[in-house]
């Protein structure tokens, strides 16, 4: 489901194969944010007026200066490593409703460009290579939804 807010695409998002009786709204932001992830594999941010900070996922509000943002950013696709973890116990992925296997390597990652975190998965699960200060870049999907899952991982540059 889609629709229209000041010519940009909104999308829904659903919850995979899990059912759950609701669709919720990622907004204006939210739906630039994945649909340039989508059709041309690029991170965007935003940027406050008052302390230059660049939130991704893009916001519509700062967290320092409670704000309103509305200038869109490109930030780059790769970023470094700012807290890491190698996960030993498999879950349900809430997005998807399968198991995750495990082990697996995820992270809080810092955009080049950006000044907020992403979380998300790594694709080593090697002690030595999964480490703070680690450089890495984004791997997508080569059928891309516009969703969060269309970034396969990240992989780490050595």
């Amino acid at each position: 489901m889609t629709e229209k807010n000041e010519g940009i695409e909104l999308l829904t998002i659903g919850s995979g194969e899990a059912f759950q009786p609701f669709n919720w709204s990622v907004g204006r932001y939210g739906s630039y944010f994945l649909k340039e992830l989508k059709d041309n594999k690029t991170f965007y941010g935003v940027k406050c007026p008052k302390c230059g900070k660049v939130y991704v996922p893009p916001r519509k509000v700062c967290g320092r200066c409670y704000v309103a943002m509305d200038e869109l950013v490109k930030v780059s696709d790769e970023g470094e490593v700012a807290v890491c973890t190698i996960i030993q116990f498999g879950f349900v992925d809430p997005s998807t409703g399968y198991q995750q296997p495990v082990p697996y390597g995820y992270a809080f990652i810092k955009l080049d460009g950006a000044d907020t975190l992403l979380p998300f998965f790594l694709d080593s699960t090697d002690p030595e290579r999964v480490k703070v200060g680690a450089r890495v870049k984004a791997v997508f999907e080569d059928k891309r939804t516009g969703s969060i899952a269309d970034i396969k991982h990240f992989t780490i540059l050595d």
